[in-house]
């Protein structure tokens, strides 16, 4: 990035800042103008010191006074008319520039983040860069609209009023400007101080930026420690710091706003003092006098702005230069090593030369000290040592994710520091002991090292086609890359498939390799589709469905599953389920809080159910504090009698004391909704608390069907009523395979039945359909709907996805319980048969399996060689086994 602003501004916007340049020229002559006509108007029009004589303006149209005052109104209000079109056109043009200008600097800003060395984030965070990419870069892009056209727009402004009030009368103009040297004196002054205090400010709010990303991270060992308060403290220190910075600049700026306000009101002062003398004495006429006056009070407001723009250009060019210092760290790499696109790919073959490689750290103290290392490229190699010995820093230089300080690296013929990342990038890949998985899908995350550029451009017509040529017209003239987010980005090849068929298929394959693929098909049974894009799968899951009717027939395997049936009760479903039957869309029918839905209860009057369900809610409450009272928060009953929480406990006990049980209709309605709640969660084969007898079930399965058959037109979309001949989709795939609820007290039952699900499924070979479904299950921000082991997991499968030349690992698997580790091991290790795998393993014992072993101690390689050879007495590589 050039390291002036106005450099910056000129080189990427020069063109827009000349037609804004003149535009604002062209906009002078009609701003004189405007103020000239309102002087004809009065000195000529209303009181012309001669009697008016008849005007004749041309194409025989004479006028008389009245006619002439009107036509004269009328130019000075085109006049107005053209001066606010000028301000409207300069405005949306400064407006779309900057806003180009913005987009050019968050682009540049973002791209240089992922072209930062990776030594450059551990002394500066993403609390202290988010906030200069996202914040402290608009108001720059305001700047740059402004740069240019500013100046030339509101200096012209004001010479040009300066101009009319010294062709008026010099000595108006005199007392007009009388002030503003000392203005721009002082002013100057103040804002240098302000302008350091800003910057202060600036750093300050990046440290509490700093601060709240910690908080956030750091969060369980803040809880874990009792350390809350602690944190407030340094929180509140802080804030208290940048409250006094943030005052002291509030003094300096409302001083600066007096002194603008105190001399322009000086203005009017001498206008009316000197100027009123002088038409006294008859040495100036009162239409040049009344001009005068509306000529000043326009005066200010160009002055202000001039003043403004100083203060701003210098906040402008020291946020600038901070930000420019920060996004150039050294050992940055080129951005065409970023963006290019080689005319080829070439594959790493031969040997991984490694030459006199030296690393060093923050300190400046080396890391790795003059390795030299030979690797076949088509052989698995371990590296082992004890930590702090260089492995791990070996293994980030031989993906080339850290490039050292001295020496080099070659594949072949091929020099590390000289081939791009779209080499780099795609023919090796590298899997740490803490991976990062993206938000969005599993497919999305196994996919990711397959997105390297778009290899099929999306096709558009009419008004699409039209956004798209503009798109590509702005990202071009605004610096950034014009490719199309919506393209198909998924190198299929790279993954040794055809088509979207064969690239799944290779991603349950590769899931399997790293043992989660039992997860994804668990995910899957949990996932839903949508029917109408899906009826393929959405057939299969009701042939499943009849299938298991089918298997539920044996009477060994009946009480496992209860069915749901129109005209049953269902023991094992709660009563909501019972009275929707059906699986609600949206948040319409919130399944905890049904006693509050107007409908819901309209139906419950309708059957006469309400005063059973407050009865029932009183019963269940009463037992509910009886068994609870005394018992700890985590006690077994509390996740039984999960529909009360032990916070809840003593309002419940509150409630019933109030309440009469012979007159509960009488409640205020905040505690009929209370008690009408609990038995809507009560399931009869969990709970058993003799509520729910014969009487009451009937009386439920007139509400289900009064419930479906009056259900109001604007609440049809908001449930998906069970139909055993439909898909439900609202409900997973489980679900509409079981079509009913695993019975409660049967041995075993939710294993047995999995079983029997499992079974059907793969009887009716669905289970690759139903892995299908479960690659689209969303990880969550960071993954943090996977556990830590499905992570690590989920990151070797993508590494594995691309087929690379070569795979490098650092400590992936430390993590994992053993026979995960053995498991991958043995599976990986396989899949790379031929290919290069650098393993950095945190046990010396994994490397029997590899055909080299580096060992490595204090930056060096101080063995090398077969585990048969090194595994010998007085070796390290015995001495790590020995010690483990």
């Amino acid at each position: 990035m050039e390291r002036s602003l106005f450099r910056y501004i000129t080189r990427f916007s020069l063109r827009d800042q000349v037609i804004l340049t003149l535009m604002a020229a062209a906009s002078f002559p009609f701003l004189y103008f405007s103020y000239d006509v309102p002087k004809t108007i009065v000195n000529q029009a209303i009181a012309p010191k001669q009697p008016f004589r008849s005007m004749d303006i041309g194409f025989g149209i004479v006028l008389e006074q009245y006619s002439y005052l009107f036509f004269m109104c009328g130019v000075f209000l085109a006049l107005v008319l053209i001066n606010q079109g000028f301000k409207y056109c300069i405005n949306v043009y400064k407006g779309r520039t900057a806003e180009r200008m913005l987009r050019r600097m968050r682009f540049e800003l973002y791209g240089r983040v992922l072209r930062f060395p990776l030594p450059t984030f551990r002394h500066m965070s993403q609390g202290e860069i988010i906030p200069m990419v996202v914040g402290e870069v608009e108001p720059l892009g305001g700047f740059v609209g402004e740069a240019f056209a500013l100046p030339a727009f509101q200096g012209g402004t004001l010479l040009t009023i300066l101009g009319f009030l010294v062709w008026q009368d010099w000595r108006m103009a005199v007392a007009a400007v009388m002030l503003y040297p000392f203005q721009f004196w002082l002013i100057p002054k103040i804002q240098r101080r302000i302008r350091m205090l800003s910057k202060e400010r600036t750093r300050r709010v990046r440290r509490l930026s700093d601060r709240i990303g910690e908080t956030v991270a750091g969060v369980q060992e803040i809880h874990a420690h009792d350390t809350a308060r602690y944190f407030l403290a340094g929180f509140a220190q802080q804030l208290n710091d940048m409250f006094e910075l943030r005052f002291r600049i509030y003094n300096l700026k409302f001083l600066i706003k007096l002194l603008n306000n105190f001399i322009q009101q000086l203005g009017p002062f001498f206008f009316y003092s000197i100027g009123g003398y002088l038409v006294i004495n008859g040495e100036l006429e009162i239409g040049t006098l009344v001009a005068a006056i509306a000529a000043h009070k326009d005066l200010a407001a160009p002055w202000k702005e001039l003043l403004a723009y100083y203060e701003m250009q210098q906040d402008a060019a020291v946020k600038y230069e901070q930000i420019v210092s920060q996004f150039d760290p050294s050992g940055m790499r080129d951005a065409d090593s970023q963006i290019k696109e080689p005319d080829g790919l070439p594959q790493l073959v031969g040997e991984l030369q490694a030459a006199n490689l030296v690393l060093k750290d923050d300190h400046d103290h080396p890391v790795l000290d003059g390795v030299s290392i030979r690797l076949p490229l088509d052989k698995h190699v371990a590296l082992v040592g004890p930590a702090g010995g260089g492995r791990d820093e070996l293994a980030l230089l031989l993906a080339r994710l850290l490039d050292p300080d001295r020496g080099q690296i070659t594949a072949g013929e091929l020099e590390f520091a000289k081939l791009p990342q779209a080499v780099t990038g795609r023919r090796i890949a590298f899997v740490g002991q803490n991976p990062y998985i993206f938000a969005g899908s599993i497919a999305d995350n196994l996919y990711f090292g397959l997105m390297h550029r778009p290899v099929a451009e999306r096709k558009y017509q009419g008004q699409a086609a039209n956004e798209r040529r503009r798109y590509v017209q702005e990202a071009q003239r605004s610096g950034n890359v014009d490719f199309d987010l919506k393209a198909d980005w998924i190198d299929h090849e790279s993954a040794g498939a055809a088509d979207r068929e064969e690239l799944q298929v290779q991603a349950l394959r590769v899931l399997d390799l790293v043992g989660m693929g039992e997860d994804v098909y668990q995910f899957g049974l949990r996932g839903t589709i949508d029917p109408g894009q899906r009826g393929d799968l959405a057939d299969a899951m009701l042939r499943a469905r009849l299938r298991l009717r089918e298997r539920l027939a044996d009477p060994a395997l009946a009480p496992l599953v209860e069915a749901f049936d129109r005209d049953r009760f269902n023991d094992n479903a709660s009563v909501a389920e019972n009275l929707l039957f059906g699986s609600p869309v949206g948040d319409a029918f919130n399944l905890d809080r049904l006693a509050e839905h107007p409908y819901v209860l309209q139906v419950l009057e309708r059957v006469s159910l309400v005063e059973p369900f407050l009865q029932a809610g009183f019963q269940v409450g009463s037992t509910m504090v009886e068994l609870f009272s005394g018992l700890p928060p985590d006690h077994e009953l509390f996740q039984q009698f999960s529909f009360i929480a032990a916070d809840d406990l003593p309002e419940t006990q509150a409630l019933l004391q109030r309440a009469d049980r012979n007159a509960l209709a009488g409640l205020a309605l905040e505690d009929r909704k209370r008690l009408m709640s609990l038995p809507f969660k009560l399931v009869q084969a969990r709970h058993r608390l003799g509520v729910i007898d014969e009487a009451l079930k009937a009386k439920i399965l007139a509400a289900r069907h009064a419930f479906a058959a009056e259900l109001p037109t604007q609440l049809k979309g908001a449930i998906e009523f069970f139909d055993a001949q439909r898909y439900n989709a609202a409900a997973n795939l489980q679900d509409n395979i079981l079509f009913g609820k695993v019975a409660y007290g049967q041995a075993e039952a939710q294993e047995r039945a999995g079983r029997l699900l499992r079974e059907v499924i793969d009887d009716l070979g669905l289970r690759r359909q139903v892995a299908e479904v479960g690659l689209g299950f969303q990880v969550g921000i960071a993954a943090t709907r996977l556990g830590s082991q499905q992570r690590i997991k989920l990151a070797l499968a993508r590494a594995v996805m691309k087929r690379p030349d070569l795979l490098v690992l650092s400590e992936a698997t430390a993590a994992l319980d053993p026979a995960s580790q053995q498991h991958l091991l043995d599976g990986l290790l396989t899949e790379f048969a031929g290919r290069g795998v650098i393993w950095s393993a945190h046990r010396a014992d994994m490397a029997n399996r590899f055909e080299l072993v580096l060992v490595l101690q204090k930056g060096k390689v101080v063995e090398q060689g077969s585990f048969a050879e090194l595994n010998q007495e007085n070796t390290r590589l015995h001495a790590l086994l020995n010690a483990a």
